[in-house]
């Protein structure tokens, strides 16, 4: 007959609630944690110093939903979602646009634009891809590649007038395949210097630069009408979301109400970064 050890019986069941109760406790600790997958250098937006508009945000959206926020630095835009959202390196990233189909969408959390900016002295009123000013080929515009700027100076038959400038900007190699930082202050600069007339960027990449530029200049949202020659719209104007692992429901539903109970401060922390805001 066997018989049974008490003593191990009971050291066995010992430690099996401590291993329950240390999972309970790592599930508790994750839960209360807020993984924010974020740029290492990517100002104004963040940079591993915290100093970015989305790193504040996202602190602002942790408070609400009482978690401890905590970032996790990449490098390359293109590989934060496949390579740190869905790998579970992180839990929530910011700044994406409403419709991206390779996260679960947040509420919107905040609409703008793509701006002209100008030199005030220079008194060029353009405010959309309509004025006369963008057809002439000695008027300097700059864009960034891969942009809905790009595909408008297309539209219009512009492109190769600028494509030294946008060569120049990527360091003479191509961005087919490949991920080119550029300083988006390097167009407003230009602006400055005349060395060109205007520039077409999102306007919350610059804003903070030509709010603080010593020189005066004229931000202005460019109008939502533009269309390529068959009709359809290249848009100017995007909704802002937060973007979470396909399936996450749950998360997907405390941002949501985080961000309404913090869309005041949100407006705040945007309207210091002197960034143009539309109704959502």
């Amino acid at each position: 007959m066997h018989i049974v050890d008490k003593k191990s019986c009971i050291s066995a069941v010992k430690a099996a609630l401590v291993g329950v109760a240390g999972m309970l406790a790592l599930q508790a600790q994750a839960a209360d944690e807020l993984r924010v997958c974020a740029g290492k250098d990517e100002l104004p937006y963040s940079n591993d110093k915290q100093q970015g508009f989305e790193n504040e945000i996202a602190k602002v959206v942790g408070k609400a939903m009482n978690r401890k926020v905590s970032f996790v630095w990449w490098s390359d835009a293109r590989y934060s979602v496949r390579d740190f959202l869905d790998k579970k390196q992180c839990d929530v990233l910011l700044g994406l646009d409403k419709g991206d189909p390779r996260v679960l969408n947040t509420k919107t959390y905040y609409k703008s634009g793509y701006v002209f900016v100008t030199r005030k002295d220079r008194e060029i009123d353009i405010t959309s891809w309509d004025h006369p000013y963008l057809k002439e080929r000695n008027f300097r515009l700059g864009f960034l590649p891969d942009s809905p700027a790009k595909n408008m100076m297309l539209e219009i038959g512009r492109f190769d007038d600028m494509f030294d400038y946008l060569t120049e900007l990527t360091d003479f190699k191509s961005t087919r395949n490949r991920y080119i930082k550029i300083d988006e202050r390097k167009l407003v600069n230009d602006v400055i210097t005349m060395k060109l007339h205007a520039a077409a960027i999102w306007g919350p990449t610059v804003a903070k630069y030509v709010a603080e530029s010593p020189t005066p200049l004229n931000m202005v949202l460019i109008e939502d009408n533009a269309t390529r020659a068959n009709g359809s719209k290249i848009p100017m104007q995007y909704e802002v979301v937060m973007g979470v692992r396909l399936g996450d429901e749950a998360l997907k539903a405390e941002l949501d109400n985080a961000i309404t109970s913090s869309q005041q401060e949100i407006d705040a922390i945007l309207k210091r970064e002197h960034i143009p805001l539309l109704p959502i």
